[in-house]
């Protein structure tokens, strides 16, 4: 047990300065001068130190520790394995452009006040000057890319390009005295930026083809999947589970559409009464300020019904920044478990896009309505995301392990899941259980794209059929959610594996144990992959 400790503080070291990105992500600020280093020679360094760590894993007696540190053990060997595994298997920084976008990297730096304005603009005068020389190596590195994935990047870079031009003037005026040092760095890493841009654009107007496929195929989709999900559970099982959840949950949407409109319990009558929702919604200039009130309301719904202890931590809602929007339409961003300073956690949403026709945008917020809104901010922020990491952040264990494998799985799970629960005891009445019904056919629908897209070669007609029927989505929606299977892989089946195996869980509350004294239980271990929550609550 003497010996775990230091091992694993001296693999989380070694994780976190190879990792700069990962590191800030964290709340750990010591490299944020720094971009990733994706040349050829990092990247074999890389895999021989994850294989030295690896190794060193292997010779450690996991059954002499205590059940914490077992788990942590299991945690990190799993995060080394799947590092590796990515490095070796997937190298993605080969084709995939948006592995090497910069804007979140920037962007964390100018959007959290962790240290004085000065400090940060250092930091971020390292991280602009390495740009040019990062894309440099991303040009020179990337062969073969998806079309997909090309389209999208030109959007991401040249929303980071942006991100530059309009936020670090803003932060320099704080402290102008830096301007010297500040503005040559911000126009070399434009200048790096467009020109990368122009270099996409001249490739995908040189290659009118697909490019890549993106899809993974099976064999690398499922070791993926184990990577990622952490779980017994197989692939074919996965799907299984999920054709049988979807069979059940058109039966309760049916059942549900019956109550609010009437008529027979079809698919007709399930259309009439989304349509009925669908017309009640916001529009660019009033999705924020719409979810900032469903925020407050859901607030006051978890405190009358006692589910889970509340924080004081500030949750800021705001526009998604143009360099992260193209995959998701919402996001959860909260300071990392590391985070010293006591920062913000920012629930984000996207408007259309400004070069959308109106019959995109119309079908953009049918699909985003006032109801579905209520149920995007459980699933976001409370009790979802924002409250749960909230929590995880004041997980205290003997090493920062937890800190840097944060599941997935368990994140996702325990959202879908607080979903489900707000909606059964009457958050927003029918109307946000109809459309939390719908969320749960697109959770569960989002695990068969993910398998049947990167395995079995599923078409773009049948996935739109598949969506727009059974899961009853406006084709706006549908056509993102094709994209997002493209440029993704195995994060699609994190919803549904993750509510199956946390809402097992919550349904394994002991006799006399008070609901909100479990959800704090499930809570109080940071995010650790279901079946070692199982382990850390003796269920």
């Amino acid at each position: 047990m003497g010996e775990f400790v230091p091992l694993a503080e001296r693999i989380v070291e070694a994780v976190l300065e190879s990792r700069p990105g990962f590191a800030t992500s964290a709340g750990d600020h010591r490299y944020d001068d720094r971009l990733p280093d994706l040349s050829a020679p990092a990247v074999a360094a890389d895999q021989a130190m994850l294989r030295e760590a690896a190794d060193a894993l292997a010779e450690v007696d996991a059954d002499s520790l205590d059940v914490e540190e077992q788990v942590d053990h299991a945690l990190l060997a799993a995060l080394v394995d799947r590092e590796l595994f990515e490095r070796s298997e997937i190298r993605a920084f080969e084709w995939d452009p948006l592995v090497h976008n910069p804007g979140p990297l920037l962007h964390a730096l100018l959007a959290r006040p962790y240290a004085p304005v000065e400090q940060r603009l250092t930091h971020l005068v390292g991280r602009l000057t390495a740009v040019p020389d990062a894309l440099a190596t991303a040009r020179a590195t990337l062969r073969d890319m998806p079309r997909v994935h090309a389209e999208t990047a030109v959007g991401q870079f040249a929303g980071s390009a942006a991100l530059i031009r309009d936020e670090v003037p803003l932060l320099l005026a704080q402290a102008p005295a830096l301007a010297g040092t500040v503005q040559p760095a911000a126009t070399a890493a434009i200048a790096a930026l467009d020109e990368f841009v122009g270099w996409l654009r001249a490739g995908l107007a040189a290659d009118t083809g697909p490019g890549r496929d993106p899809r993974l195929g099976r064999r690398r989709w499922e070791a993926r999947l184990w990577h990622t999900l952490d779980t017994e559970l197989g692939a074919a099982e996965v799907q299984r589970r999920a054709w049988a959840n979807l069979d059940r949950v058109t039966a309760e949407i049916r059942a549900a559409a019956v109550e609010l409109v009437g008529g027979p319990a079809d698919d007709e009558t399930v259309r009439r009464a989304l349509d009925l929702l669908a017309a009640e919604h916001p529009d660019d200039h009033s999705i924020v300020d719409l979810a900032s009130v469903t925020l407050d309301e859901a607030v006051d719904f978890v405190r009358a019904h006692d589910l889970v202890s509340l924080v004081d931590d500030p949750c800021v809602i705001q526009e998604m920044p143009e360099f992260a929007r193209g995959v998701a339409v919402a996001y959860c961003d909260s300071p990392g478990p590391l985070e010293p300073a006591d920062l913000p956690t920012f629930y984000c949403i996207a408007p259309t896009p400004a070069d959308w026709p109106a019959h995109r945008v119309d079908s953009f917020y049918r699909e985003y309505n006032d109801h579905m809104i209520r149920n995007l901010t459980v699933h976001e922020a409370m009790p979802g995301h924002f409250l749960q990491l909230a929590h995880a952040r004041r997980y205290a264990g003997p090493t920062r392990v937890r800190a840097l494998t944060e599941s997935g799985v368990f994140i996702e799970g325990w959202a879908v899941y607080t979903e489900e629960l707000m909606a059964g005891l009457g958050f927003g009445g029918l109307p946000v259980r109809l459309q939390q019904l719908k969320m749960q056919l697109r959770m569960t629908i989002n695990a068969l794209l993910d398998q049947l897209v990167h395995c079995d070669q599923m078409t773009e007609a049948d996935a739109l059929a598949l969506m727009t029927g059974r899961g009853f989505q406006e084709e706006g929606e549908a056509a993102g959610k094709w994209r997002r299977a493209l440029l993704t892989s195995t994060q699609l089946s994190t919803y549904f594996v993750g509510y199956s195996e946390m809402a097992d869980i919550a349904a394994a509350r002991p006799a006399g144990v008070p609901l909100r004294r479990w959800h704090d239980a499930m809570l109080a271990h940071d995010c650790p992959p279901p079946r070692h929550l199982r382990t850390l609550l003796g269920v």
